[in-house]
Formats: C-alpha cells, sequence, structure tokens
C-alpha cells in the first residue's frame, strides 16, 4: 500500500543575519535549511516534552547537591536571620530619621 507525505509550502522573511546562520549550519551538517526549520518548528511546537526534560535535570541536580552545604542553616532559619536583620536596618534607619 502506498501511504502519501505531504508537504505544505510556506514562506518566511528572515534577516540577512539569520540566513546566513542558517546556511552556514545547513552547511556545515550536511543539511538543507528547509530540513532545519522543519526541526526547529517540531522543538518549538513540542516545549512539554522539553520541559519535563529540563524539570527532571533540575530534579536530578537539586537531589545530587541536596546535603553538599551542610555548614549552612536551614531555609526556614535563614530566612528568619534574614528577616531579623532586615528589621534591624530598619529600625536603625527610622533612628536616624528621628535625630
Amino acid at each position: 500500500m502506498y501511504a502519501s507525505y505531504i508537504m505544505h509550502r510556506t514562506q518566511i522573511y528572515l534577516s540577512d543575519e539569520q540566513e546566513r546562520a542558517l546556511a552556514d549550519r545547513a552547511e556545515r551538517l550536511g543539511r538543507t535549511k528547509s530540513a532545519l526549520i522543519r526541526e526547529a518548528i517540531d522543538r518549538y511546537l513540542e516545549p512539554a516534552a522539553a520541559e519535563q526534560t529540563a524539570l527532571a535535570r533540575l530534579r536530578t541536580a537539586v537531589a545530587e547537591a541536596h546535603g553538599c552545604a551542610s555548614y549552612l542553616p536551614a531555609g526556614e532559619r535563614y530566612v528568619e536571620d534574614l528577616r531579623a536583620a532586615d528589621r534591624e536596618r530598619a529600625r536603625e534607619l527610622d533612628e536616624r530619621r528621628e535625630r
């Protein structure tokens, strides 16, 4: 059985810089500019898969980094210390203004 593969023609406008960069990459890779454009469109139209991959990489990095800076205070304690320092600084500024 014959399965037809239909392509639709479209026209896009590229800047001179985009055209040069695309032509250079196509030549370097031994592919057509059209093939590179189709590949870029496919990647753009499937962001969920890319986001999942990026999320998986992030989770792996966080898991690997966990515990590597045990000398730092816990996150909640760190935030409370920052807030206390901000309150102290605001109090000092208020005192200076009142003088």
